[in-house]
């Protein structure tokens, strides 16, 4: 009896571990980092500060 029980006791540990690995296997995808695009000024700011400058040419 105790052998069935040591059975029983392995089969269910396995079980976990398999739950466990299937688990992580899915990982999420990686999520959206580009920033928004910028707002268009409106015509009481490009009167105050001028069109604003180009943007840089790069990031590097």
């Amino acid at each position: 009896m105790s052998s069935v029980v040591r059975v029983a006791r392995s089969l269910t540990l396995a079980g976990f571990a398999a739950a466990a690995l299937a688990a992580c296997a899915s990982a999420p995808a990686a999520p959206d980092l580009t920033p928004p695009p910028r707002r268009p000024l409106d015509a009481k700011t490009q009167l105050e500060y001028g069109n604003p400058p180009p943007p840089p040419p790069g990031r590097y």
